[in-house]
């Protein structure tokens, strides 16, 4: 139930992003034919400027979502694991720091989309 939930969640996501990013388009469009070829290269550098937010928002976003269930997925089967056998804890922390990892990947490629705009 939980899974349906967060890819439910993602893809309302993605879909939000995507109509956002097309009104910003349209009224791009609209804003150059106005104000005409000056204005037109300003105007598409802020388009070219909300699509690469939206894509570090995207990687930040999702990568926390993939991490969060890593990290409930292997927290409970250490917990498991550890009231059985307590010498399994530092195993455990290693599997749950690389669950946690994924959020720092997302993080890093958010940093590195943001420092080419």
């Amino acid at each position: 139930m939980v899974k349906k939930l967060m890819i439910g969640i993602g893809i309302l996501m993605v879909a939000i992003a995507i109509v956002t990013e097309l009104k910003v388009y349209a009224s791009s469009l609209d804003t150059v034919q106005a104000v005409g070829e000056e204005g037109a290269v300003a105007e598409t550098a802020k388009t070219n400027n909300g699509i690469g937010l939206i894509a570090a928002a995207l990687a930040i976003g999702l990568s926390a979502i993939g991490s969060g269930i890593a990290v409930a997925v292997v927290a409970s089967s250490a917990v498991g694991a550890i009231s059985e056998n307590p010498n399994l804890l530092g195993k455990t922390v290693i599997f749950a720091g690389l669950a946690e990892g994924i959020a720092i990947y997302g993080l890093i490629i958010a940093i590195m989309i943001l420092s080419k705009i």
